[in-house]
């Protein structure tokens, strides 16, 4: 079954554990955009929160914004986000953006593509909604549509825009490629098999407006290798208490360590 036609089968029931659910989890051919494994809803479509730093980067890159895994090193300033502490407090590059999932240096970039850039970029990759407008009367699009926001991802489209990247169909240079998987932090590994992906955590908005903290989500998105194999995975979780651990770790090392018996019988 391709990607294409499991995006038409239809949404999965789901099973609730008394904790956490796994929403979706996804396992794809790269090459021939196949899917091999999927449980669970992988269509509904819901804030990619840091995993969209991954299409930001081949943005970012096309435009020659980020021009190598080190440049641009923008300078940390009084007043930007930096809730996880010294990680955040310092000038910040390429590839440390990645390694600590720094959203004042996502939100530098998305204002230096601007609103109309990262539309036509998301629409051209097949990128969820490609809305980019933020909450609602607050014209926040540039600081956090990509968090529990405007911007909506389902695990079926995570799927395809890393197939595309990883097999080099995205419409842009395979240097652009090449330097956006450069950036890509390995995950772990399990039975031979190497994964990198990035993870994302995000809560969702109540009514009144405020962040449903005991319901985040937790994504893992990215590819595995093994020999000349490649694999595209996306697990998706949702919260049913608050956690210590953010959803996105938690999901990363789930699946790390689900990931042999997963693909044991593909």
């Amino acid at each position: 079954m391709t990607l294409f036609a499991a995006a038409l089968a239809g949404i999965f029931a789901l099973a609730v554990p008394a904790q956490a659910r796994d929403i979706c989890t996804l396992i794809a051919d790269a090459a021939t955009r196949t899917v091999l494994h999927q449980e669970g809803d992988c269509e509904t479509r819901v804030t990619p929160a840091s995993t969209f730093k991954v299409a930001l980067a081949v943005m970012a890159y096309d435009a020659g914004i980020i021009t190598s895994a080190h440049e641009p090193k923008l300078p940390f300033k009084e007043g930007y986000a930096d809730w996880m502490g010294e990680a955040w407090r310092q000038d910040t590059d390429p590839t440390m953006w990645m390694a600590n999932s720094t959203v004042w240096y996502s939100q530098r970039l998305t204002e230096m593509l601007g609103a109309a850039k990262l539309t036509a970029y998301a629409q051209k990759f097949g990128y969820g909604n490609a809305d980019f407008s933020g909450d609602p009367g607050k014209d926040n699009g540039l600081e956090r549509s990509w968090i529990s926001s405007s911007l909506k991802i389902s695990p079926l489209e995570q799927a395809g825009f890393v197939a595309a990247l990883v097999d080099g169909k995205l419409p842009v240079s395979p240097a652009v490629i090449s330097g956006t998987m450069e950036l890509v932090q390995q995950g772990g590994a399990n039975d031979g098999w190497t994964l990198q992906g990035k993870t994302g955590s995000a809560f969702p908005r109540m009514a009144d407006g405020n962040f449903d903290r005991a319901r985040g989500w937790g994504w893992y998105v990215g590819w595995a290798e093994k020999g000349d194999r490649q694999l595209v995975f996306v697990r998706l979780a949702q919260d049913e208490q608050r956690h210590q651990k953010s959803g996105g770790l938690r999901a990363r090392d789930e699946l790390v360590e689900d990931w042999a018996g997963l693909v044991a019988g593909l």
